[in-house]
């Protein structure tokens, strides 16, 4: 039980410092001696992390965690697991961004791009 509130509370503080859809595919597999080893469902995923590493290991470090090591293993069957998509981090368009496509709009010619800033300014209540 100590184990796994271990690797939880090390999770936490990584799932913390990684972007959101990274985050949410990410797991502590292991934590041996100075050596933390983390478990993704595919390379692209262990690359970033691999780029991502010395961030992971301040932030871990500056939490008190004695590591100066991460290895990050590729488990396909990790991928089952993460079906369900992490929630989107949407921030709504601020007063100046729709002035300006509203000024943008009078000066674009009829066409796809003008269809699509009339839209963009429909669904923000413009």
């Amino acid at each position: 039980m100590a184990t796994a509130q271990t690797l939880m509370q090390a999770e936490g503080i990584i799932r913390k410092a990684l972007p959101p859809v990274l985050a949410h595919s990410c797991r502590v597999a292991n934590i041996d001696r100075q050596c933390l080893t983390l478990a993704v469902p595919a390379a692209a995923h262990a690359t970033r992390l691999r780029q991502l590493t010395p961030t992971l290991l301040r932030r871990l470090t500056s939490h008190g965690w004695n590591l100066n090591q991460i290895e990050i293993r590729v488990q396909a069957g990790l991928l089952a697991q993460t079906r369900e998509r992490p929630p989107r981090e949407v921030q709504p368009l601020g007063r100046s961004a729709l002035d300006s496509f509203q000024e943008l709009q009078g000066k674009v010619e009829p066409g796809p791009l003008a269809d699509a800033i009339s839209r963009l300014l429909t669904h923000h209540g413009r």
